[in-house]
């Protein structure tokens, strides 16, 4: 079933506001097996919505449509829908009692304005919004489905999870789908392309896409068939081949995370992790720490910003920094021991670098990053070069720490 995600709202398309809602809505109909066609932006203008729906209803069975559903005059999606579909708003009382006591028990009187929620599409069906005011619409209408959600993300988000996601499953599109994501890191899209590409062979019905971050690379297998069992067999038919040729770098499925899959490692085996950052100013804690339960195995760590703090706190020698200087191989691996003892962990990672804009040279340019690594067995550094703006160099910085730290822990070689 093709689709077509279309977001609505003058601050869209001014730049005003982020779309995030098309790419939520992306990720979980892609997940399902649809395929996600088109992506339109659209103001508030009744015809440039009209406009707008209309070429989507012509080329994709299935559209979703965000934003102005709201009460006020400028939420104008509802006069649109019903322009398309030739349709009246038809009030429906039990939907103005159920808003009437969601404010109540806010403890608001309701605004009268807030009455034009209660005016929705003839013959339309409804989704329930849980968190706010107005519902999801969906009508259907000569094979087509059209479905209109709020764009503030929080509803769009609950009611396409709670709702529309059941009521899609349900549909009956006369193919079994099988959909796996592989997670990657460590390694460029291009290199995996060069390392798969020789030996890959697609069936008929089966897809690979390459889905990168500043994390990594997500590998999406998308098999289609008659039924589940042969959709199943062709997706794992190529998921194999693909972890038998760029496997190490695979650290997990679906919606795994390098930090969560980190943390298991480190409780699997009864380990801890201690850490010290300069040019990452404690993101790479930040993100370890956004795991539930990772005070059973994170000790703590040290933002080592000034070249004293490095030498005092972590027993970095000056000599190390006056000869290498601070953004170097042994000073990275000193910090990652001197953490190590300071913290009495298994294992220790440290991040020192140039995320810039400015105090980079030509030895030393912006996105310079050292990461080192001590454990029991080990006390190594590893240099970097992780590009040229400051927030993706140090995000990149916290993933390939952690990736050398996983790698460290499964003997990756």
């Amino acid at each position: 079933m093709d689709v077509e995600i279309i977001t609505i709202g003058d601050e869209i398309i001014t730049g005003h506001t982020v779309d995030t809602n098309s790419a939520f809505i992306g990720r979980q109909l892609t997940g399902l097996g649809f395929n996600v066609k088109y992506k339109t932006s659209v103001g508030d203008a009744i015809e440039m919505m009209e406009e707008a729906f209309q070429l989507a209803l012509k080329r994709s069975q299935l559209v979703i449509a965000t934003g102005g559903l709201g009460p006020t005059e400028d939420d104008a999606t509802k006069k649109a829908i019903v322009k398309v579909f030739k349709r009246n708003l038809i009030f429906h009382e039990d939907i103005l009692e159920d808003l009437k006591a969601r404010f109540k028990e806010r403890g608001v009187e309701m605004p009268a304005i807030n009455q034009n929620q209660a005016l929705l599409p003839q013959g339309a069906n409804f989704f329930p919004n849980k968190t706010g005011s107005a519902v999801g619409i969906c009508i259907t209408e000569h094979g087509r489905i059209f479905i209109s959600l709020p764009g503030v993300p929080a509803e769009m988000q609950q009611i396409l999870t709670d709702s529309v996601i059941p009521y899609l499953k349900g549909l009956k599109t006369g193919r079994a789908l099988s959909v796996v994501k592989l997670r990657t890191t460590g390694i460029f899209e291009s290199q995996i392309a060069e390392l798969i590409e020789p030996g890959l062979k697609l069936e008929p019905g089966v897809r690979l896409a390459y889905l990168p971050a500043y994390s990594g690379v997500d590998l999406r297998v998308l098999a289609a068939a008659d039924n589940e069992a042969e959709a199943g067999e062709k997706a794992q038919k190529l998921v194999r081949y693909l972890e038998s040729t760029v496997g190490k770098y695979i650290f997990g499925r679906e919606d795994d995370s390098l930090e969560s899959v980190v943390g298991q490692l480190l409780l699997d085996n009864d380990k801890t992790l201690a850490v010290a950052e300069s040019c990452t100013g404690g993101q790479l804690g930040m993100t370890v720490t956004s795991v539930p339960g990772a005070s059973k195995y994170f000790l703590g760590g040290l933002i080592a910003y000034d070249n004293e703090i490095k030498i005092e706190q972590l027993g970095v020698e000056r000599e190390i920094i006056e000869q290498h200087g601070a953004v170097s191989e042994p000073c990275a691996a000193a910090m990652a021991l001197g953490c190590r003892k300071l913290f009495d962990a298994d294992f220790a990672l440290s991040i020192t670098g140039i995320a810039g804009p400015e105090g980079g040279s030509a030895e030393k340019p912006v996105g310079t990053v050292y990461i080192g690594l001590a454990s029991a067995h080990a006390n190594r550094a590893r240099l970097f070069k992780l590009g040229l703006k400051r927030e993706i160099i140090r995000t990149r910085a916290v993933y390939a720490a952690m990736e050398m730290l996983r790698q460290e822990i499964l003997d990756i070689k």
